[in-house]
């Protein structure tokens, strides 16, 4: 017979094991993960969550296993020196401190990212920054020959941030400089030292600055890889990030050779990006990305993976005022909140924490079973849902489709295997999947006017019909929004869930007001 002290033994490690396990939905995914980061990206450039939603946002990280929280704040940071970059959506200094301090206690480190040389529009809009721009009409990024007052900004910058995070990590950005060597200054530069030595020199100018601080650098890694051949001058505390969003291996660069320097590197899928946006979802290959690429990083001995999660690409159109100063500034593509992948996060978190690739299929079935009490066969209508085929409509063409009506026809199918899906179980969450298949629709029917407006059997007098079609059109937009309003209220703050609405059916006002002159 066992004795009482090994019974209690018995027990005890049972419940280690239990304890170091979690459950997402219905997927048993050991934390036992090769990854020593596994982390989150908040894109909080565009759809900025409210505090109360970004604590909500975090208990489902911490319950998925994600022990660390990448913060792009951008404009919504309270900074102190530099006061004008905070925007109209910027947190409390006591909001950001207490998020901090409610992620530690979930066992989540909160990493502050700080672009410091391109996508840097909310800075350069300024005119108290104008002087370090590289191109006065393209305000995205830095001009690294200006090293001494950039300097001077982010060592500001970054000692605000080390005040209210108390990470390892400071993510200073780095990524999609696409304007590098475009200056005099730079050009000169470049010919004589070559791009690499250009943006090195600039930014090895930013991680000395977080070193200093007591803080590793953490960069993205497309343009060192891009441009290598002064990498090895970069400080081996500098972290890469290698993004990759379902395209092949090495795609920026050759990553092994870095690696041999003795540089540490992340990978990074995405669950929001290029192409995506309102009215379509690419949810195809965001499942395959994770199925592919985070088992090859795990074999490549990256030693963390950090989903990313944009709300925008960050392409932003300008109201200029004489001498280019920025009036206002507005983001070329929004995506779906964020409200809306839950999905997504889940399949990462299992993808992260096992050995063996996801299968998305599989995935999608039991997350319905397990999330919503659905039949493996309603499962597959949730499938037949997040793998329609999301052929996009440009120059008023579709992609691959002999019209925009048979696109709507073979997507109404889809749509109503989804509308016969009901639950009682996290109803909000698949009321976010209808929507979103409504706003497919939407958008579907005004592209289909729109395509006969460009016409070239097109007349003035067809413009009756046409602004008919499009009342119809703007009718149900209105629904649509209502139905955003309310399941998003809470999660965006009510101007931005406003602003979305008035942004999402912009296009539609400005064709009927152009109708309406034909008249």
């Amino acid at each position: 017979m066992m004795h009482y002290k090994n019974i209690l033994k018995f027990f005890f490690v049972i419940a280690i094991a239990l304890t170091n396990s979690f459950q997402t939905q219905g997927q048993s995914v050991s934390s036992d993960a090769d990854f020593k980061v596994k982390g989150f990206h908040l894109d909080l450039r565009i759809q900025v969550m409210t505090p109360q939603a970004l604590k909500e946002l975090a208990d489902e990280l911490s319950g998925m296993g994600i022990n660390t929280l990448i913060m792009e704040w951008e404009g919504t940071y309270p900074y102190q020196k530099h006061a004008v970059i905070s925007n109209e959506y910027s947190y409390t200094r006591e909001e950001v401190k207490d998020f901090v301090a409610y992620c530690d206690n979930l066992g989540i480190k909160v990493v502050p990212l700080q672009q410091s040389l391109g996508h840097v529009e909310y800075i350069l809009r300024n005119p108290r920054y104008s002087n370090l721009k590289e191109d006065k009409k393209d305000i995205s990024q830095l001009c690294p020959m200006e090293a001494l007052e950039s300097k001077t900004l982010f060592k500001d910058l970054f000692t605000d941030l080390v005040a209210t995070h108390n990470s390892d990590y400071i993510h200073i950005g780095g990524d999609e400089t696409y304007l590098l060597g475009h200056c005099e200054k730079c050009q000169l530069k470049v010919k004589q030292e070559g791009k690499s030595k250009l943006f090195v020199d600039y930014m090895k100018m930013i991680t000395e600055i977080v070193i200093e601080l007591g803080k590793k650098p953490v960069m993205w890694a497309d343009i060192i890889l891009k441009y290598p051949e002064a990498a090895a001058e970069l400080p081996k505390e500098t972290i890469f990030i290698d993004w990759n969003y379902g395209w092949k291996i090495n795609h920026f660069g050759d990553i092994p050779k870095l690696q041999e320097m003795g540089f540490t590197f992340w990978g990074a899928p995405a669950i929001r990006c290029h192409p995506d946006n309102w009215f379509v979802t690419d949810w195809t290959t965001h499942f395959k990305n994770q199925q592919e690429f985070i088992p090859y990083a795990r074999e490549a001995g990256y030693e963390g993976m950090v989903l990313t999660s944009w709300s925008t690409t960050g392409v932003y159109g300008f109201t200029w005022d004489v001498g280019y100063d920025v009036i206002d500034m507005v983001q070329i593509r929004n995506t779906y909140p964020l409200s809306g992948f839950r999905v997504l996060m889940a399949s990462y978190a299992k993808a992260i924490s096992s050995k063996e690739p996801i299968q998305p299929k599989e995935f999608v079935i039991d997350y319905a079973q397990s999330r919503f009490g659905l039949s493996s066969n309603e499962g597959l209508k949730l499938w037949d849902f997040l793998s329609a085929d999301p052929e996009l409509i440009s120059n008023g063409k579709p992609a691959k489709s002999e019209s925009v009506a048979a696109i709507k026809e073979k997507y109404n199918a889809v749509r109503t295997g989804l509308f016969d899906l009901n639950t009682k179980q996290h109803k909000a969450e698949l009321d976010q999947f209808k929507l979103m298949a409504d706003l497919r629709i939407h958008y579907l029917d005004f592209k289909e006017v729109e395509s006969k407006y460009n016409s070239t059997s097109f007349t003035s007098s067809q413009a009756p019909q046409l602004m008919k079609e499009l009342e119809v059109v703007l009718s149900d937009a209105k629904k649509l929004d209502k139905r955003f309003i309310k399941l998003n209220k809470g999660f965006l703050y009510d101007s931005e869930l406003k602003e979305q609405n008035e942004l999402r059916v912009q296009a539609v006002h400005v064709l009927h007001d152009r109708l309406s002159k034909l008249k």
